[in-house]
């Protein structure tokens, strides 16, 4: 009997109900993310930029680089992975490069979004957005390039921030009529802008619970009694880690010892036993 692809696993999840994903920013993460019972994980451009390259996220890892981490993500686990692909890497032609790469490599969706290049953190001001035309075709390359029917396509507008809620419904409704499976309205500002944003686009639609940024931190349950088909929480591991690590090495620095802190560890037998390796073998 051949596997079901992830990309269907990940489409009959949303069918089913609201799809909660945990950003993973290693393939490490992952696997965590899937021990711990969610059923797909989010590959946050930011989080391969910040945790892999140490750099700010704004778009400069190339295809080839974000392609390679992020098919390392979805590799070490049997669940879906949809990945951040920024603005496409390009224009339309680039954008179809990227989705036959991606599914290449292994992920069973992408979204896409209108930011002009350089492009910037989806919270942080100064946005610009490219005009409708050109995401339309960026889309319209995307789904003439898919090889997998079910490779989801999420079109992501960061038009809320720039041109206000209208702007982003009209952005989404034409976004869907040239292909997209999906919406990611980013960086709306409050529990009523996601209802309201709900009751206009009648597509899956995916929410973004990241932490500090302009809008709430509503609760899965909360989205998914909107109607949102995808929840994701992009850096969350990865801030609580770095949190975690920078106070561990601060105290390290002061003591010249980790004893304070093996409760807190992974041991090494956890280890082994999330990378399921028999070191007896």
């Amino acid at each position: 009997m051949s596997r079901i692809r992830k990309s269907t696993l990940l489409r009959r999840a949303i069918r089913q109900g609201c799809v909660v994903m945990p950003g993973a920013f290693n393939g490490l993460t992952a696997r965590l993310a899937e021990r711990c019972g969610f059923p797909a994980v989010y590959v946050s451009g930011a989080g391969l930029a910040n945790a892999t390259a140490g750099m700010p996220d704004i778009g400069l890892l190339t295809l080839t680089e974000v392609a390679q981490l992020a098919g390392y993500i979805a590799q070490a686990v049997r669940i879906p992975a949809l990945v951040d692909a920024d603005t496409g890497f390009g224009g339309p032609e680039n954008v179809a490069r990227s989705i036959q790469t991606f599914e290449r490599a292994g992920l069973a969706g992408m979204h896409l979004e209108d930011q002009v290049f350089a492009k910037r953190c989806g919270h942080l001001a100064g946005k610009a957005v490219v005009p409708i035309e050109e995401m339309i075709a960026k889309i319209r390359a995307a789904v003439r390039a898919r090889r997998d029917p079910d490779f989801l396509i999420v079109a992501r507008t960061d038009a809320r921030s720039v041109d206000g809620l209208e702007a982003a419904v009209a952005r989404a409704r034409n976004y869907l009529k040239a292909g997209a499976d999906a919406i990611f309205p980013e960086a709306l500002e409050s529990a009523q802008e996601f209802q309201a944003f709900a009751r206009q686009v009648r597509a899956p639609l995916l929410a973004n619970m990241t932490e500090f940024g302009r809008g709430p931190l509503l609760s899965a349950r909360q989205l998914a009694g909107m109607g949102y088909k995808m929840v994701i929480f992009p850096l969350t591991a990865f801030r609580v880690s770095m949190k975690a690590a920078a106070d561990c090495l601060r105290d390290l620095k002061g003591r010249g010892t980790q004893r304070a802190w093996l409760e807190r560890m992974l041991t090494r037998q956890e280890l082994y036993d999330l990378l399921d390796y028999d070191p007896g073998k």
